[in-house]
């Protein structure tokens, strides 16, 4: 009898214990490399996933008319319809002032941009950069039907300058 309890003993101490899982052997052996794709994850992706730039404080809630002349705008390329775009210029212009900061992510930062039509197809564009540094006030004219655009104020007509004279 003394032999019998003692296996019986075993056998119990055996199915007491929990068995670990293949899965969870599986995820402890690698659980290293995860950590590595995880952190290389959260260094190099997150920050470009949540990059800001001047597009992104742009409204969103522009009628079809509207959208089409900011778009018309942003993406003039001068007269012959290459190189520097006006958006790209302007973004240049806010870097070279503010050179190696996330001016976007700033919360004293802000975009305006109204839009208000003149006539049919004609609009005006306003943009307002405000930092902490002061502002910078656009004004264009935009003809959405030929993709004419003209400057209103000394800053807008040198972004425009900038644009048409760009090799």
């Amino acid at each position: 009898m003394g032999k019998d309890s003692r296996k019986g003993k075993r056998r119990k101490e055996e199915k007491e214990k929990p068995k670990e899982s293949e899965f969870k052997k599986f995820v402890k052996k690698r659980a290293p490399i995860y950590l590595a794709v995880i952190a290389l994850v959260a260094v190099f992706a997150v920050p470009e996933l949540t990059k800001s730039d001047l597009q992104d404080h742009f409204p969103e809630d522009l009628t079809a008319g509207e959208k089409q002349a900011l778009d018309t705008l942003m993406g003039y390329r001068g007269p012959d319809g290459g190189g520097l775009s006006v958006m790209d210029a302007i973004s240049d212009t806010i870097s070279e002032k503010y050179p190696g900061e996330k001016i976007y992510d700033s919360k004293k930062t802000s975009v305006d941009v109204q839009i208000s039509s003149t006539g049919p197809d004609l609009y005006q564009v306003l943009l307002n950069f405000k930092s902490y540094k002061g502002e910078m006030d656009y004004s264009w004219d935009v003809d959405a039907g030929t993709g004419e655009i003209s400057g209103n104020n000394p800053k807008a007509k040198h972004v425009v300058d900038l644009v048409d004279f760009y090799d």
